[in-house]
């Protein structure tokens, strides 16, 4: 059978030039050698939902008519299944392998808001299923122009503290609980009538969701779609092998709880270019878990990641906070970030630390950056919505999976207008913050050039000139 190789040409709007899966450019001069991405093929067949009872009239349930086109693509050896124009509303997908999920671009693939298909058949309760999913599969794809809405304020907390009185008055007319005295919102008892599937909010909290999780897979390919609005993550392959995110867009409300954009978990061999990212956590991100020793990856390591714009974020570009397995071999350059709370940050903690090596970070530009340039910490600790902060009794710390920063090189950064240039502490007695060289930046701050703890952390600057805002 003929096969059709994937490489669309995807036509970027926000950077005003057009490209065709040209790849190899994004490994030429490298300040360090990195395996390559590689093309897959898929076969040439190739239906549309329509065919298996699709309606994309924005009331009809499409759940089955997704399952049985993937089904009958599947049995021909894989193909194309296209999303016409439309807002198909549907439950959970589940990809299987050679698919590619095509939205044409006025597609709207619409998640509903009845949670009830989200459980899991096993009856496991600890987290719902994704709205879309592959589990160890390969050559997987999801391309072309459309949208793709997890429809998230049916699943995240709202803090009162983010929201305009407008914005708060318009999550009370949904319904919902307000807790905490009055400064959290959680859609529980929504006024759509949809029951909830937990015993109690929190609960339900716990069990929020991503918009794309993929897991254990081999050949992935994203691009051009637009990813919006998920329960909880965007964009999250995880422990999957030659991932390639081709000039996507990922966008939610800047105050979206655990909005993460594109996060990296354990991804060897991946490519992420010319990607539009405006959320309300983490931009682009990398993250390390423990080894799995069956997964096809462990660890973050061979990836290229270039010409992204970052608007809205916790961070432009992300390490952590989990590094377990180490985050090795990767090359961050020409991108920029605009109004995100900092612009590089690397964070983790005892427990959830690994070993960095061979990071290449350069040719960024950074404008408006709420907080720090660039922040190594130590001690991040994750919090669910609505839990305080304490002052806990000082512990012994034992030292597993310790944070290991290091073998890291910034150079050429241009920031204008943060907080603060560079801050870094590290665990005092442990060396979790050393060996990172930062040279040839230039930053304008409102307060601070840098705060260092010299007693944990140890960084080399050369050339880099900090001018103090005076507006």
């Amino acid at each position: 059978m003929r096969r059709l190789f994937l490489t669309i040409i995807a036509t970027l709007m926000a950077f005003g030039y057009s490209w065709a899966g040209d790849y190899e450019r994004y490994y030429q001069n490298l300040p360090t050698k990195v395996t390559p991405v590689t093309t897959f093929s898929l076969p040439e067949n190739q239906v549309s939902l329509t065919d298996f009872g699709g309606i994309g009239d924005g009331v009809t349930l499409n759940t089955e008519a997704f399952r049985k086109a993937i089904s009958a693509l599947q049995k021909k050896g894989g193909g194309r299944l296209i999303v016409p124009d439309g807002v198909w509303l549907t439950g959970p997908i589940s990809l299987k392998d050679s698919i590619d999920l095509h939205l044409e671009r006025n597609a709207i693939i619409y998640f509903s808001p009845d949670k009830r298909l989200y459980v899991p058949e096993d009856g496991e309760k600890n987290r719902a299923l994704p709205c879309i999913r592959a589990s160890k599969r390969k050559n997987i794809a999801i391309t072309g122009e459309g949208i793709i809405d997890g429809n998230g304020s049916q699943w995240r907390p709202v803090k009162r503290s983010k929201q305009s009185d407008v914005e708060w008055k318009q999550y009370l007319a949904m319904g919902g609980m307000v807790a905490e005295e009055g400064s959290l919102w959680y859609p529980w008892q929504m006024t759509n009538g949809y029951p909830d599937i937990a015993d109690t909010p929190q609960l339900q909290e716990n069990m929020r969701n991503d918009l794309l999780r993929l897991t254990d897979c081999v050949n992935v390919l994203l691009q051009g779609v637009t990813f919006q609005n998920a329960p909880r993550f965007h964009v999250h392959p995880c422990n999957c092998r030659n991932v390639i995110v081709d000039g996507i867009t990922v966008r939610c409300p800047w105050n979206a709880q655990n909005g993460d954009g594109i996060d990296f978990s354990d991804v060897n061999v991946g490519l992420i270019v010319g990607c539009t990212v405006d959320v309300g956590d983490d931009g682009i991100c990398m993250k390390s878990s423990a080894a799995k020793p069956a997964s096809p990856a462990n660890g973050c390591e061979d990836i290229v990641v270039e010409g992204n714009t970052v608007y809205h974020a916790h961070g432009g570009f992300v390490l952590g906070s989990n590094t377990t397995s180490g985050i090795r071999r990767m090359v961050v350059r020409h991108n920029r970030f605009s109004g995100t709370d900092t612009g590089l940050r690397f964070k983790s903690a005892v427990g959830r630390g690994g070993k960095t090596e061979q990071l290449f970070i350069s040719d960024i530009v950074m404008s408006d950056i709420t907080g720090e340039a660039i922040i190594f910490q130590c001690d991040y600790a994750d919090r669910p919505a609505g839990e305080v902060k304490r002052n806990a009794p000082k512990k012994e710390v034992k030292a597993n999976h310790v944070p290991d920063f290091q073998d890291i090189h910034i150079r050429n950064i241009v920031c204008r207008g943060c907080k603060t240039g560079i801050k870094a502490s590290g665990i005092e007695g442990m060396n979790s913050v050393h060996d990172i060289d930062i040279q040839d930046c230039s930053i304008v701050y409102r307060q601070n050039d840098m705060i260092v703890d010299e007693a944990t952390a140890y960084l080399s600057t050369r050339n880099v000139v900090f001018t103090k805002d005076k507006k």
